[in-house]
């Protein structure tokens, strides 16, 4: 019978290092997906969550679970990616802008590979898929954190509001409002491309 992430904890928490990795093992993609779309670079989120699985595995022995394990989780992952945004946006702020990093060619490299790639049928459909994406991202990155957080674990993680709330230590009346306000910045800056999933 699988262990609840409750029990899991337990087990971390007596330094058990088999229950530790089972716990990353099935929240590693929420983590590393939330913190990489809020700051988007592959190798700083790498390093925040990382960081994000140290605290825990540091938290374990004095962990109550007083709300959902993901959610407390998920607010681990808020504290340090704003943190992080913070740093990165003074850091970028004194670095020259003369060049880009690697890691944004590794994209345009996979789309010219599947343009190319005989079992794609339409590259024209591609090619506006991927404007739409960059459209959406850029629009997304220019949400204030809060909004932008609460967008991503709505729309990627699909959190209730409540979840929402508890992961941004705010009340649930403001997580709607946060919600609302991101999603018709995203209408006006998307028009009719608007994604209804949001």
């Amino acid at each position: 019978m699988e262990l609840t992430d409750h029990q899991l904890m337990e087990a971390v928490g007596r330094g058990d290092e088999g229950a530790f990795r089972e716990l990353v093992e099935r929240h590693q993609r929420a983590v590393y997906g939330t913190i990489l779309r809020m700051l988007g670079d592959p190798f700083e989120s790498e390093d925040v969550a990382q960081r994000v699985f140290l605290r825990v595995w540091q938290a374990a022995p004095r962990y109550r679970p007083e709300a959902k394990f993901q959610t407390w989780l998920l607010t681990i992952v808020r504290h340090l990616v704003f943190n992080e945004g913070r740093r990165l946006s003074r850091q970028r702020a004194v670095e020259t802008k003369s060049f880009q990093p690697a890691a944004q060619d590794e994209e345009p490299q996979q789309m010219e590979a599947d343009l190319f790639d005989p079992s794609q049928r339409d590259p024209g459909s591609l090619l506006v898929q991927r404007e739409f994406r960059e459209k959406l991202d850029r629009a997304i990155d220019a949400l204030p954190e809060n909004q932008r957080m609460a967008l991503l674990l709505k729309a990627h993680e699909d959190l209730p509001y409540e979840e929402i709330a508890v992961v941004l230590g705010i009340s649930l009346g403001a997580t709607k409002s946060l919600l609302f306000r991101a999603r018709e910045t995203l209408r006006l800056s998307l028009g009719d491309a608007f994604p209804e999933t949001f």
